[in-house]
């Protein structure tokens, strides 16, 4: 039996709601959609993504403050900045008034602008704000901006502890720890503003361990340490990179002509690679550290000691 059709008309169907222009959870001063849209994304955060790196830029064209520029690391890190491009602002001070760091600073400036970049330099004692301050401001005005800053300058007073005096203490402290802390106060604003910058200070393996005599330029290197990770934490949500390099027996003027012979043998025997560093082992890793290739590494410490901290 086939089962029954009802051949009644269908029942009219209910009309539809109207759809609504305004969310229930906004606001009743909100009249549209796109307006509640607009006022969310006002509210919102955007969290910031890295650009892509790009592998084939280079550093050419940007502008570095290398501090103890004219002689030794500083020396090395400066011209091998000016290898990719990197124009160069250097400080130099002589603390014992000797002649031969300003006319050092002078070979180092010819040397660099051999290299085809800009060069400014100039005095100035890092323990000095005053002097920090101006000497950034000039470079900055002189060769059109700042956008790496790399502390190199330092000095040593190596002597017992309990004979170190008042102004070998300070003076360590003061030039190795302070004047990098008067450098990155003085170009933080710059950073900041332009939303990027790379810091490298230039610690030692002394500052992760110590040895006898060396109570003052250990405290001061360490503290470096302390203050890179600062730096890092709070510079970097304006995209500055901030790390630390620490060498190990590095030949320099200054290593080899007042470090014992008996010490330098014994930390080339100490090292697994059997010698001692130079200046562009030192160089080769800060410029790395400036480069886009580091965009991800802040607030560390690499040591460029050949194996001496093992």
């Amino acid at each position: 039996m086939a089962a029954s059709r009802d051949s009644s008309p269908p029942a009219a169907s209910a009309p539809e709601p109207e759809c609504s222009t305004v969310s229930p959870s906004v606001s009743p001063q909100i009249s549209t959609v796109t307006e509640a849209v607009e006022r969310l994304l006002e509210e919102i955060t955007e969290e910031p993504e890295a650009q892509p790196v790009q592998y084939g830029r280079k550093l050419r064209g940007r502008v570095a403050i290398v501090t103890g520029g004219a002689t030794g690391i500083g020396r090395a890190i400066a011209v091998e900045l000016a290898r990719h491009g990197v124009h160069i602002a250097f400080n130099f001070f002589s603390y014992d008034g000797s002649v031969a760091v300003p006319h050092e600073a002078e070979i180092t400036a010819h040397d660099l602008a051999q290299l085809e970049v800009r060069t400014f330099y100039q005095a100035c004692d890092v323990r000095d704000p005053a002097q920090v301050a101006e000497f950034v401001k000039a470079a900055h005005e002189a060769l059109g901006g700042v956008h790496i800053l790399v502390n190199s300058a330092g000095i040593s007073r190596d002597r017992a502890l309990w004979r170190l005096t008042d102004e070998q203490w300070s003076s360590v402290l003061d030039t190795n720890l302070t004047g990098a802390f008067y450098m990155i106060r003085a170009v933080a604003p710059y950073f900041r503003r332009q939303s990027e910058g790379k810091i490298v200070n230039i610690s030692s393996v002394h500052g992760l361990r110590s040895e006898f005599g060396l109570a003052n330029y250990s405290a001061s290197k360490s503290g470096l340490l302390g203050l890179t990770r600062s730096a890092a934490l709070e510079l970097g949500p304006s995209n500055v990179n901030v790390n630390a390099v620490a060498p190990g027996y590095i030949r320099t003027t200054r290593l080899t002509s007042a470090v014992p012979a008996e010490i330098l043998d014994h930390a080339r025997e100490k090292s697994p690679l059997g010698r001692l560093g130079d200046p562009q082992d030192v160089a080769h890793v800060v410029v790395f550290l400036c480069s886009d290739h580091a965009r991800h590494i802040t607030g560390v410490v690499l040591p460029v000691d050949g194996g001496h901290l093992l």
